[in-house]
């Protein structure tokens, strides 16, 4: 179809193609938002804001519609339809909307992209939170629509090519780490459908074109899905949502490990009950996987992964470990603090008035109540309590990829026992049970409370603490400090572990710690826990098996007067034995907590290295975009060395004449070809009327290049050097005024035109021929060799 013919009423087929090309690509740009939602939740909302996009769209323009008219159907359609697909919470049946449903419209549609990038994937479906995907659909779809269909300039039309690819920049940057499509993939397959439609819409699709814009593609994709991965290789995909620094940081508090005594302090005091909670099942109440010396505390280094990184979530969580599912109901008794008691893995946390104050962290499956859980409060947990895989189970089963924080501070005592304990074991699940059975079976259990006749027993976890545990005569404490000298020993031995504070229901009566013994109920059959269930425990990371528990504490029972009175049933012969020197008074803290003051360690200075990753990405900007441009930058050198050629030609006539076919192959690339057999000046004014009409002061400029140039060739003498240069500045002057009559984007694709390269290499090839049929012989008797043709007279 000509471009006159796309000015007036195109036919239906061409609208056909630019539905089906525009409503493709808007689809793929769309495609990152599924993990962000989940498909069952975000497929309704995308299709119905691409179909009822496409439909608004049509109809307004077969109807011939003003734009304005166009923008109220689309409110209108967002409105009507955006209950059920956006907003169904608000709505009657799921369907009819209500007064709510357009307040909650009109409020989603400026909130709910915060909303959305501070919630933890997937986001469910909860208030508005699909507003986002579902504008993002039916606004990009008819912004494209309107674009191609109601624009009559071919030129702008083809602009609408640009929607789908800020529609794909809106989805990215609402994504996820883990796009179902790869980026680079995505990427390329719209960019070459966009550029494919963009070419035939305005028509200059042509076939001749077909092998070099295959050829352009084939180096476009070869350099986007084969040189993108081996630059960015294994650093993670960087995500707007992983950067955002969540409001709540749990640094700012206290480590709950380091209230352990405090809460065996509370003994009989109910500190919570659930009902519903599964036979076994432990409750967790902190993750920490950071050690500084001190204390043990979550990480909350900024990364997703991180143990202190919590984040709001929807009213759905992803949960891909398997095990048993229950529904536990929560009741907060004095229990006092920020951290929120969950139960294995939740796959949704219903907190009520105080939904909005959660934060979650699913690397570890802790949660916090940003105001503050309180005595009296009720909450409900979905949770998958996984399986526990015994050692048989695990196997040879080698460390999982885990990234934890290096430890700081950590006793030269815990890297000997370790090596000690641990030095005939073999699979990794052997060092990590042969570290705990060593601790559980070797130490004695004391909470140190001297008013209830404890063996003396420092609190805290400090480095000097797990020293003296580890290297003393007699390894005596509790939770708090087996579990953190057993994470340190693993995590010496390579394998990722992290210590978790919790309850495990009954613990407390539990004195053999043979797990025989009846867990506490209230009148109505729920489990209540009391500050004496309070636990401490250890996990470890196996590939292929997730986080396992181990209990590292010895059992109640075992205690160093325990070991004293076996050893004095063991009669021993008398003699004589030298005195023996008092132990040193261990005097108890008057704070269970242990706080000593630790200077801060000194800020990295990472200006230096973050300059260096913006250089190195705009290194590789830069490499892809000389990768895009490397035809056009090799048209440009060839015409740049023949140019060079030109100028510097030994004979001034010759470089006279370079000057002049300068100019012509300008115009060349230019769209104006020279007439065939034409002398320079009927050149100069047969483009007066063509490629430089409605320019005189042009067109004389090219005129009396070409007088002067016949002057030089023609006339007696030869010009000398002022006269060369001379001319060439003209020339110069004037191939750039030939190029200014154009508009920008044909003076960037006469830069690039291979027009005047060929034209040039038919002309050489034709005075080769030339050569060829003169130098030829034809022999005569009598006569001496001739030659077989007169040589054509040049001069254009």
């Amino acid at each position: 179809m000509s471009a006159g013919r796309r000015v007036g009423v195109r036919e239906p087929v061409d609208a056909v193609r630019d539905v089906v090309a525009l409503v493709a690509a808007t689809g793929l740009a769309l495609t990152p938002l599924v993990p962000v939602y989940g498909v069952s939740a975000v497929l309704p909302a995308l299709v119905g804001g691409v179909v009822l996009g496409t439909a608004v769209t049509l109809v307004a323009a077969a109807r011939r519609w003003s734009a304005l008219v166009v923008v109220a159907l689309l409110v209108g359609a967002y409105a009507l339809a955006g209950g059920a697909l956006a907003a169904p919470t608000t709505t009657v049946g799921g369907v009819l909307p209500t007064p709510a449903t357009f307040l909650a419209l009109a409020r989603g549609a400026a909130s709910t992209w915060k909303q959305v990038l501070t919630l933890q994937p997937p986001v469910g479906t909860g208030g508005t939170l699909l507003v986002a995907a579902f504008l993002l659909a039916l606004v990009g779809t008819a912004g494209a629509l309107a674009l191609s269909l109601r624009v009559r300039r071919p030129a702008v039309a083809a602009l609408a090519g640009v929607v789908p690819l800020l529609v794909l920049v809106g989805s990215i940057v609402l994504g996820t780490r883990t796009p179902p499509v790869p980026p680079a993939a995505a990427g390329t397959a719209l960019v070459a459908l966009v550029l494919t439609w963009a070419a035939w819409r305005t028509g200059r699709w042509r076939p001749r074109r077909v092998v070099a814009t295959g050829a352009l593609a084939a180096v476009a994709a070869a350099g986007g899905l084969l040189g993108g991965p081996l630059v960015v290789a294994d650093q993670p995909r960087v995500v707007v949502r992983d950067e955002i620094v969540p409001p709540f940081d749990p640094r700012d508090y206290p480590s709950p490990l380091a209230s352990f005594r405090r809460l065996v302090k509370l003994d009989d005091t109910v500190l919570m009950t659930l009902d519903g909670l599964p036979d076994g099942a432990r409750v967790r109440l902190a993750t920490f996987d950071r050690y500084d010396g001190v204390v043990f505390n979550v990480a909350g280094d900024g990364s997703a992964q991180a143990s202190g990184e919590f984040r709001r979530v929807g009213d759905r969580l992803d949960v891909a470990a398997r095990g048993e599912r229950a529904r536990v109901e929560v009741t907060v008794g004095d229990l006092q603090g920020v951290w929120l008691p969950t139960v294995g893995l939740a796959t949704s946390v219903d907190l009520g008035p105080a939904t909005d104050d959660l934060r979650y962290n699913d690397a570890t499956g802790a949660a916090v109540v940003t105001s503050g859980v309180r005595e009296g409060m009720t909450y409900r947990l979905d949770v998958v309590v996984p399986d526990v895989p015994d050692d048989d189970t695990i196997g040879g089963a080698g460390a999982a990829s885990v990234v934890q924080p290096a430890s700081q501070g950590v006793p030269q005592a815990v890297a000997v026992a370790a090596a000690d304990v641990a030095r005939d074991a073999g699979t990794p699940v052997q060092v990590a049970r042969a570290i705990s059975s060593y601790l559980a079976d070797e130490g004695f259990f004391s909470h140190g409370l001297t008013d209830a006749g404890d063996h003396p027993s420092l609190s805290g976890h400090g480095a000097k603490r797990l020293a003296d545990l580890l290297a003393g005569q007699t390894m005596v404490g509790d939770g708090e400090q087996y579990a953190s000298a057993a994470a340190l020993m693993i995590r010496e031995m390579g394998l990722p572990a992290r210590v978790v504070l919790g309850f495990v229901p009954g613990s407390g009566d539990d004195e053999e710690g043979d797990g025989d013994v009846a867990v506490p109920t209230d009148d109505d059959g729920a489990v209540e826990i009391r500050g004496r269930d309070v636990q401490a425990w250890v996990e470890v990371a196996f590939a292929g098996h997730g986080w396992v528990p181990f209990d590292v504490t010895p059992p109640q029972s075992r205690t160093p007067d325990q070991e004293q009175e076996e050893t004095d049933t063991d009669p021993q012969p008398q003699v004589v034995q030298p005195p023996v020197l008092p132990p040193d008074r261990v005097t108890p803290p008057e704070d269970d907590t242990e706080q000593p003051q630790a200077e801060d360690p000194a800020a990295d200075d990472s200006a230096l290295a973050r300059w260096l990753r913006i250089a190195a990405w705009a290194g590789v900007g830069l490499g892809g975009v000389l990768v895009l441009l490397s035809p056009l930058l090799v048209v440009v050198a060839l015409k740049a060395r023949r140019r060079r050629r030109r100028r510097r030609a030994a004979d001034p006539v010759r470089r006279v004449a370079g000057g002049w076919d300068e100019v012509v192959d300008t115009a060349r690339d230019m769209g104006g070809a020279p007439p065939g057999a034409a002398t320079r000046r009927e050149t100069a004014r047969a483009w007066a009327t063509t490629i430089v009409g409605g320019h005189p002061a042009v067109a004389a400029r090219v005129e009396a290049l070409a007088r002067r140039a016949d002057r030089a060739v023609f006339a007696a003498g030869t010009p000398d050097r002022s006269e060369v240069d001379a001319y060439w500045a003209d020339v110069d002057a004037t191939v750039g005024a030939l190029r200014g009559t154009l508009p920008w984007r044909r003076r960037v694709r006469a830069h690039g035109s291979l027009a005047s390269l060929r034209a040039r290499r038919a002309v050489a090839a034709a005075a080769r021929a030339d050569r060829d049929r003169a130098t030829r012989t034809t022999a005569v008797p009598g006569r001496g060799p001739r030659r077989a043709g007169r040589p054509r007279r040049g001069g254009r």
